[in-house]
C-alpha cells in the first residue's frame, strides 16, 4: 500500500509512530560501516533523521527525536553484541542514546521552520560541534569507546584519509555531519539553499586543501612482517591446541627473511612464567624463524594478584623482558562495571565472570634490528589517542592483537579491522591487525592497505612488505583540535544565548497598553 505525503504526516503526528521513524532513521548510518561499506551513504545517512527532527512540534519531541534516534544508532552499530549481552545489549542503547537529546533540541532550534541564512550558517558548525560532543562522551572507555565513531566509515577513502592526518576521526566526523546538515537544508528549505550550497563548497574547498597542503609520511624504508592467525578452535584444551597450532603456522616462515611475527590477542593462554615449556618452544621458533615474536598472554600472572592481558616479546633466548598490560579493558567482556549492582549481566549473557586487572602505561619495544614498535590489545586500536601517543613516543610500526571469536558471523571482524586504516592515516605511521581468528589486515603510513586480508574462514600465517615513514603528522602534533574547536562553538553559543536572554530580561516587559474605547466608553471588541 503506498501511502500519500498526507498520510504520513498523519502518522508522524502519532507518538508511537513518531518513536519507531526515529529510531530506523537513527540506524541508517550503520549502512556505511563494514560489513556493507557503503561510505558515500555516511554523506546523507543522517538526513532523514535531521527532518523528522527539524519537524518536531515541540522541542521537548526534538529532544525525544534525537533520543530514540541514538538508540537506533547504538543498537545497529552494536548489534553484534546481542547473542553475549542479550537484552543488555537494549538498556546500553536506551542509555547512551539519550547523550542525542541535546543534539535533536539544536537540530530544531536552527532549523525548524524556514531558517533564516543565519540560523543555516550556525546549524553547520553547531550541529557538527554537538554530534562531536556526543562521540566524545561515549567514546569513554566506561561507556564502551569509540566504536562506530561516524568517521571511521570513511576508512577506505584516500582524500578523507589525507584529512584524519590533519584532525583524525573527529575531523571526518566533523565534516560528515556538516555535509548531512547542508544536503537537508537543500531538501526541505528551498529558502536557505544558498547558505547550504556555500556550506558544501566550503567542505569540499577544505578537503581539497587538506589534500594539496598536508604532509605526506617520508616512506623511507621496509620491514617483513609476519601474522599468525590459527582460526577458530574450541573444545576441551583449545589453549593448548590453539598454541600447537600457531606453532606449526609459525615453523612455516622459516625462511621467508622476516623482521618479527605477531600473534593475536589471547594466542597463549598460560602465563609463561609458570609454564616455562612453552617459554622454551616459542625461543626455539624464534631461533627457527630468525624473529622475535609477540605474543598475547591471556592469564593469571604469577608475580602479582588477578588476570592480565599481556603483549610479550619473545627472542631467541626467551621473554625479552618487554611487555604491555592491557589498559583499556572492554566493558562486561573483561569487566564488569559496578560490578555490586550489574553482576546480574553475568546470568542474562557472556559478561565477564571475573574482572581482568589494568596495565598502568603504554609501551614502546625494540625488535631485532632497531624497529621500534608499539602494541595495543583489541578494541584498544579504536582509541586515537592511544595510536597518537605510541607515535609521538617513537614507534615505527603500531600494532594491535585482537580476537574477534565470539563475533565471528557478525560485521564486528570487519568493523574492527577497519580502523587500523584510520590510526595508520592519523599517525603515519603502518598498522598491523593481527587477530586469533580474522579478519586480520596490514596497512601502510597513509592507511592505504598493504596485501591482503586474513578472513574469519582462513588458519594460516602471511607475510607483508610493510613500508616505514617518518614525519609528524598534524594531527600526532596537535592532537584531538577538532574537539577544542568544537567545544569553543558550543561555548560561544551559550554565551551567545545567555547574553540574549540577559537583554531580554533587562529590557522588561512590554508596557502595559490599555484598550481602546468606544465614543460611549467600553471597551473596542476587537473582530467587531
Amino acid at each position: 500500500m503506498k501511502l500519500s505525503a498526507a498520510d504520513w504526516r498523519r502518522r508522524l503526528g502519532s507518538p508511537w509512530w513518531r518513536g519507531v521513524a526515529a529510531a530506523l532513521a537513527g540506524a541508517l548510518p550503520m549502512l556505511s560501516f563494514p560489513a556493507p561499506s557503503l561510505w558515500w551513504f555516511a554523506y546523507v545517512a543522517l538526513v532523514p533523521w535531521i527532518l523528522l527532527v527539524r519537524s518536531a512540534p515541540t522541542a521537548r519531541r526534538a529532544a525525544y527525536d534525537g533520543w530514540l534516534g541514538g538508540l537506533g544508532f547504538m543498537l545497529a552499530v552494536h548489534h553484534w553484541l546481542l547473542p553475549s549481552l542479550h537484552v543488555f545489549t537494549l538498556v546500553i542503547a536506551a542509555l547512551l542514546g539519550a547523550l542525542w537529546a541535546p543534539w535533536g533540541w539544536l537540530t530544531r532550534r536552527f532549523l525548524a521552520g524556514v531558517p533564516s541564512a543565519g540560523q543555516v550558517v550556525a546549524a553547520l558548525f553547531v550541529l557538527p560541534s554537538a554530534w562531536l560532543m556526543v562521540e566524545l562522551v561515549r567514546s569513554w572507555e566506561g561507556l564502551g569507546g569509540p566504536w562506530g565513531l561516524l568517521g571511521s566509515s570513511q576508512w577506505e577513502v584516500e582524500p578523507a584519509l589525507r584529512l584524519a592526518s590533519v584532525g583524525g576521526v573527529w575531523l571526518l566526523s566533523f565534516l560528515l555531519v556538516a555535509v548531512n546538515v547542508a544536503v537537508a537544508v537543500l531538501i526541505a528549505v528551498r529558502q536557505s539553499r544558498v547558505p547550504a550550497v556555500a556550506g558544501l563548497v566550503a567542505t569540499a574547498a577544505a578537503t581539497s586543501a587538506a589534500w594539496v597542503w598536508s604532509p605526506r609520511p617520508d616512506v623511507d624504508g621496509r620491514v617483513r612482517i609476519a601474522v599468525v592467525q590459527p582460526g577458530v578452535i574450541d573444545g576441551v584444551g583449545g589453549a593448548e591446541k590453539r598454541f600447537a597450532r600457531e606453532e606449526t603456522l609459525t615453523r612455516q616462515l622459516a625462511g621467508q627473511d622476516v623482521d618479527l611475527v605477531v600473534w593475536g590477542e589471547s594466542s597463549v593462554g598460560f602465563d609463561l612464567a609458570d609454564r616455562p615449556d612453552l617459554a622454551n618452544r616459542l625461543a626455539t621458533l624464534s631461533r627457527e624463524v630468525d624473529a622475535d615474536i609477540l605474543v598475547n598472554v591471556d592469564a593469571r600472572r604469577s608475580d602479582r594478584p588477578g588476570i592480565y592481558k599481556s603483549s610479550v616479546l619473545v627472542g631467541p633466548e626467551g621473554p625479552t623482558g618487554d611487555r604491555y598490560d592491557k589498559m583499556r579493558l572492554v566493558p562486561f567482556g573483561e569487566y564488569v562495571p559496578a560490578r555490586s549492582l550489574l553482576g546480574w549481566a553475568t546470568s542474562v549473557g557472556k559478561a565477564a565472570g571475573e574482572d581482568r586487572m589494568r596495565g598502568t602505561e603504554q609501551v614502546v619495544m625494540n625488535v631485532g634490528d632497531g624497529l621500534r614498535i608499539g602494541p595495543m590489545v583489541c578494541f584498544e586500536s579504536a582509541f586515537p589517542d592511544m595510536s597518537r601517543h605510541l607515535a609521538r613516543d617513537g614507534a615505527e610500526l603500531l600494532l594491535a592483537q585482537s580476537a574477534t571469536s565470539s563475533f565471528q558471523q557478525s560485521w564486528a571482524p570487519e568493523q574492527h579491522a577497519s580502523l587500523a586504516a584510520l590510526r595508520a592515516a592519523e599517525t603515519g605511521r603502518p598498522m598491523v591487525h593481527a587477530t586469533l581468528t580474522g579478519v586480520s589486515a596490514v596497512y601502510g603510513p597513509s592507511g592505504e592497505r598493504v596485501g591482503s586480508w586474513l578472513g574469519t574462514d582462513a588458519s594460516a600465517s602471511a607475510v607483508y612488505d610493510v613500508p616505514l615513514a617518518h614525519g609528524v603528522t598534524p594531527y600526532a602534533r596537535f592532537g584531538e583540535w577538532p574537539v577544542y574547536a568544537a567545544l569553543l562553538i558550543l561555548a560561544a553559543l551559550g554565551a551567545g544565548e545567555g547574553a540574549r536572554s540577559l537583554r531580554v530580561r533587562r529590557a522588561g516587559p512590554s508596557p502595559h497598553v490599555p484598550p481602546a474605547r468606544t465614543a460611549h466608553e467600553s471597551p473596542a471588541r476587537p473582530g467587531r
